[in-house]
């Protein structure tokens, strides 16, 4: 097993895709995080996250690797990928809720395009990976649900179990012809904001910094990140509802609050919906309630 996975890792990285250890049998980074950083060795000045240790050295790599049965990580964005993830439905009673392979062949239609054909890779779940090479000109980041329900991306700050790994005991693995495509130019557009030609600015109001404000963001985003199997869920669900009220107050925007809270709790082995889920009714909750808190103190 562990040869196996060693061999997954070398083959990603001769394709020059930038690798790093996930815990054995699971999804979850096994390098330390920020809040347990002993600031030595690789990060003597100053803590780097598994986007940044990500390597295609094969002596660093057959090092780690020998270490124990480490599945394999790959970080999407310094190799140059973006990764469609077409997930299933986390709830099996329903047998009518669409998965992501359907609803993205149903945007695939709906603009007219052919469903993409490139390397593709069977998830643990069976679910979809569908690789494209990232265009150089844009630095595209993850999305989650913006092309269609169960539809996500990972490019920058994002990263996908690679082929050979196993979660769960079930394999990562191929499917069909292994040829690497380009990013579809009508993906791209979809994923890419209009450029603001001849728009006139939008004045953002004055923030004033508040250092406790960016504590409690960095505090529950950690606690997120470690929340052990069991609480995982909950965690995010409480970080959400304590970092509301500073969405409510405008001390923070809410992509500030959900987007690392969402990196979070993927780390922490949450599926992409699951968090999204969580997030979207926990802030809901959480603004709505502090916003009527606000008016009742007036």
């Amino acid at each position: 097993m562990s040869d196996d996975l060693m061999r997954a890792a070398l083959n990603a990285a001769e394709r020059g895709w930038h690798v790093f250890p996930l815990r054995p049998g699971t999804k979850r980074p096994a390098l330390h995080g920020e809040s347990a950083c002993p600031r030595t060795g690789p990060c003597a000045s100053g803590h780097r996250k598994w986007e940044d240790r990500a390597t295609t050295d094969p002596d660093r790599i057959r090092a780690a690797w020998h270490r124990a049965p480490f599945n394999v990580g790959i970080a999407t964005g310094p190799s140059g990928l973006l990764v469609v993830d077409l997930d299933v439905p986390k709830d099996k009673s329903s047998t009518d809720a669409p998965c992501g392979a359907a609803t993205f062949k149903a945007l695939c239609e709906r603009t007219g395009q052919a469903v993409p054909r490139t390397r593709t890779v069977r998830t643990a779940s069976s679910g979809q990976h569908l690789y494209f090479t990232a265009p150089a000109a844009v630095r595209l980041h993850n999305t989650a649900g913006t092309l269609a329900p169960l539809v996500d991306t990972r490019a920058w700050g994002g990263y996908v179990v690679a082929a050979g790994s196993a979660v769960d005991g079930t394999r990562y693995e191929v499917q069909g012809p292994a040829l690497l495509r380009a990013l579809p130019d009508w993906l791209k557009r979809t994923l890419v904001p209009p450029h603001p030609v001849n728009r006139p600015a939008a004045v953002a109001a004055a923030r004033v910094h508040r250092p406790y404000v960016d504590a409690a963001l960095a505090r529950e985003t950690a606690a997120v990140t470690a929340a052990p199997e069991g609480r995982r869920n909950a965690t995010l669900l409480r970080a959400a509802r304590a970092l509301g009220r500073f969405v409510a107050s405008g001390d923070l925007t809410r992509d500030e609050v959900e987007m690392p809270l969402q990196r979070a709790g993927e780390s922490a082995g949450l599926s992409a919906t699951e968090c999204r889920t969580t997030l979207h009714s926990a802030l809901d909750w959480s603004i709505t309630h502090n916003h009527a808190r606000t008016g009742v103190a007036a």
